[in-house]
């Protein structure tokens, strides 16, 4: 493995290289602050200002730099307008084309601008995460925060590129006009579809793409998805590679996977009691039969997870037929009338949770460019499911039979569902692509770099520098702290060993995250029981509510995605929603009479939305290193 320092001195370029964030320095100087923290020497507020000063220079040194070149790239942009205002006046094939080229050149230019900017900010968040590892501190959220909202602000200069897309703009504008029209006077502005046969264009427009790919609420999702990416820098490489990988209607069956299983999960909840009781047992069995889904599904992750080293299709594959028999048998429990049968399909449809491969999919899949907008699908189609789940339960509401199979509110969801999973194994027969395994991908890999290495471009950006025997040293220091690190993220290939690579913090959220799954569990499975013996509610009613506890999980992760995360820190965050559970959980007992519907309903929300909140907190926070145990 080479550190991040050398990758980052590599991919610099040479008559640029005093521009660059001094990443090396930076990493010294957290070193220097650690050892003089652990003595005594310094003191830790002291760190924090003389740090922000540091980055606040470097940030500087690179948005000047930006905004010079920026600056000599209009200027050159706007010689060449003049050219090419004087032959649209007067035109001669032979200087169009060299107009044609010289505007081709600042492209090519501008594209070396866009790689000095992400190969700065990839250094940037590098130094940021470093320091909050070795100072357990949440630096980086007080330091982005309070830059990126002044009013002055030069760190939006870096993730923000407006000037960047004008300057594209411009390049592009007077490439489409150069273009054979055929007399004809529409712009780019008039038919913005129509197509810019311009290598160089596609060049820069995968480059901003890949700079500019996340935003707040997604991170956020992609966070609360599990879905995570180590940030590194751009390579041409891998980008081919993911394209070649990547099928759009592949990834629409995995969303579809995704929403079809929170449907499966959640539709039998206002049912469920009926159901149990219909077979002789107490309504409260209701809870077994929905939780029997989640314990199987603890079993299924891991067979899942080891098979998608493999497959991506087989599982899927696997996964529709477990369910349709899983759904048939929940079905065909009633005319049974056998509890045991309705236990063993949820425990089979819980078998056949396929969330670890769509996870997985999106992650080593889905191009970079857009693995967050992918990964906030995965959350959003996993919000829709558990909100359609109760809502379609509420509208099975018939009872009738066919050849002595029963059809009625407690069945349907059964048929309704192994119906689904039947339409989708079909069309994902049909549609699904696999993707290109590793071996084939390292091939590919060799022969793409056979092709940019004959690029002027490339090879500029990717010239090698010489290292002294100081900058060798510490480079190998370097890359035995960054193996080192690298040994603890491998799989471990026991539960033991993977308890004993959890961190205490990690410890601490995997509780949070037990027994805030433990109070939501509680809340939508005793739904239906609690609100007909309380209050007589309808199966109507109850999936209704349901429906609309479901509808509260995409406005609440925009909302705190968005907004709330950019105000508070992590930690206070993840105290105050613990604090609202606790109340609503406390609201939820039957203590004062009489027990209304208010202070049910109230109490449902409190729980559920703020259950919620820390859900997506604690993954935020760092439960996204338990992918690899």
């Amino acid at each position: 493995m080479v550190a991040f320092g050398k990758k980052l001195k590599d991919r610099q370029i040479q008559e640029w290289q005093g521009y660059y964030i001094s990443y090396k320095l930076m990493k010294k100087k957290v070193k220097q602050y650690a050892q003089q923290i652990e003595v005594g020497a310094q003191d830790r507020r002291h760190v924090l200002k003389e740090f922000s000063r540091m980055l606040d220079e470097q940030i500087e040194k690179i948005v000047l730099f930006l905004l010079e070149q920026q600056g000599l790239l209009a200027s050159r942009i706007a010689k060449l307008g003049e050219q090419h205002g004087y032959l649209v006046q007067q035109p001669d094939i032979s200087q169009i084309s060299v107009l044609r080229e010289a505007y081709r050149a600042a492209g090519q230019d501008l594209l070396r601008l866009l790689f000095f900017v992400e190969v700065n900010a990839i250094g940037l968040r590098k130094i940021l995460k470093k320091f909050d590892k070795r100072f357990h501190y949440k630096f980086t959220d007080y330091y982005v925060t309070t830059r990126a909202n002044h009013p002055y602000s030069q760190l939006q200069q870096v993730f923000k590129h407006v000037g960047i897309w004008a300057v594209v703009g411009a390049i592009s504008r007077n490439l489409a006009d150069l273009q054979d029209r055929q007399g004809s006077y529409l712009s780019i502005y008039d038919q913005p579809s129509l197509p810019i046969q311009e290598p160089v264009i596609d060049s820069i427009k995968t480059a901003i793409d890949r700079l500019s790919r996340s935003t707040n609420f997604l991170n956020f999702l992609g966070q609360h998805a599990l879905i995570m990416q180590e940030e590194e820098l751009p390579s041409p490489v891998d980008d081919l590679v993911d394209d070649q990988n990547y099928a759009f209607m592949s990834l629409l069956l995995n969303l579809v996977n995704t929403f079809l299983y929170m449907v499966n999960t959640y539709i039998i909840v206002p049912t469920a009691d009926d159901y149990s009781a219909s077979l002789g047992a107490a309504p409260t069995v209701c809870g077994v039969v929905i939780g029997a889904m989640a314990v199987a599904q603890v079993f299924s992750s891991v067979y899942f997870s080891a098979w998608s080293n493999k497959s991506y299709f087989r599982p899927l594959v696997f996964s529709s037929i477990v369910l349709f028999f899983g759904n048939t048998m929940y079905a065909l429990a009633f005319d049974l009338d056998s509890v045991a049968v309705l236990l063993m399909s949820r425990l089979l449809c819980g078998f056949g949770s396929a969330r670890a491969v769509n996870r997985r999919y999106i992650s080593d899949c889905v191009p970079l460019k857009i693995r967050m907008q992918a990964s906030a699908g995965f959350v959003s189609a996993s919000a829709l499911g558990m909100a359609c789940g109760p809502a379609l339960a509420g509208l099975l509401q018939t009872n009738f039979k066919i050849y002595r199979i029963t059809f009625n509110a407690n069945t349907l969801p059964g048929w309704v569902m192994a119906l689904a999973w039947l339409v989708y194994l079909v069309w994902l027969g049909i549609s699904f692509k696999e993707p290109i395994r590793a071996s084939e991908e390292n091939n590919t890999a060799e022969e793409a770099n056979t092709g940019v290495g004959n690029g002027e471009l490339e090879s500029q950006l990717t010239e090698r520098l010489l290292l002294t025997s100081e900058d060798k040293q510490q480079d190998e220091d370097d890359d035995d702290s960054e193996e080192a690190s690298e040994e603890s993220r491998k799989p471990a290939s026991s539960i033991q060993e993977a308890y004993r690579l959890l961190t205490p913090s990690v410890k601490v959220q995997l509780l949070i995250y037990f027994m805030l799954k433990y109070a939501m569990e509680i809340l939508l499975s005793e739904s239906s029981v609690v609100t007909t013996y309380y209050f007589g509610w309808s199966t109507s009613s109850v999936a209704i509510f349901l429906a609309c506890l479901g509808i509260t999980v995409l406005p609440v992760n925009i909302f705190v995605g968005s907004y709330i995360s950019n105000m508070f820190e992590d930690r206070q965050i993840l105290l105050a929603s613990e604090i609202m559970v606790f109340i609503g959980i406390l609201l939820s007992f039957h203590i004062i009479s009489p027990y209304s519907v208010p202070q049910y309903v109230c109490s449902a929300f409190i729980t559920f939305v703020f259950a919620e909140v820390l859900e997506g907190m604690s993954y935020s926070c760092g439960l996204s290193s338990l992918i690899c145990l």
